[in-house]
């Protein structure tokens, strides 16, 4: 039963990567309620791939390699339009996919790929949050105001983001782990 688990598990995860493509599409072309159902499942398909994973008996390890890239593609689809529409500053888009680029480098170098740590789950979801927030459709019901909260969701999940970076390439003796 844990293979077949395992199997959709790392489907969802591939279907995640593909997942960017269309996304950054549908914000170019200014399909606002296609680019925020994308982003919506996407990141409902991480939760449910990491839960298979666990219900499987743990993830194989292509699928803790690759998992966080994909979170990672779907992020920076959305985070590099904003700035180029200057909904967000591109300093902060920039930090923040520079702290990726870190984070992925380190887990690379890991021999178990670098489990994500509570902080680093919880920057996941705060980011996904807000920028879910700050692509809801004009055209929907309380667009300007929801817009706004994910903007200032953003900010906490840059810190969040920032604090977690610490706690992974920081040696576990000086730093601990939350």
């Amino acid at each position: 039963m844990s293979l077949p688990l395992r199997s959709i598990a790392n489907g969802l995860t591939v279907a995640r990567a593909i997942a960017g493509l269309p996304l950054i599409l549908a914000l170019q072309f200014g399909w606002q309620g296609w680019a925020w159902w994308l982003l919506l499942l996407a990141g409902l398909s991480d939760a449910a791939d990491g839960w298979l994973a666990r219900r499987a008996g743990g993830g194989s390890s292509w699928g803790a390699r690759v998992d966080p890239l994909t979170d990672k593609v779907l992020i920076a689809a959305p985070l590099l339009w904003l700035a180029s529409s200057a909904a967000l500053p591109l300093w902060a888009v920039w930090l923040l996919l520079a702290r990726e680029l870190l984070i992925s480098g380190w887990r690379s170098q890991a021999s178990d790929g670098g489990p994500a740590s509570r902080l680093g789950k919880a920057k996941t979801i705060l980011q996904f949050l807000s920028l879910l927030l700050m692509l809801w459709p004009s055209s929907w019901i309380g667009a300007a105001g929801l817009q706004n909260l994910g903007w200032w969701l953003f900010w906490p999940s840059l810190a969040l983001a920032l604090r977690s970076a610490l706690g992974y390439i920081t040696p576990r003796s000086a730093h601990r782990q939350n």
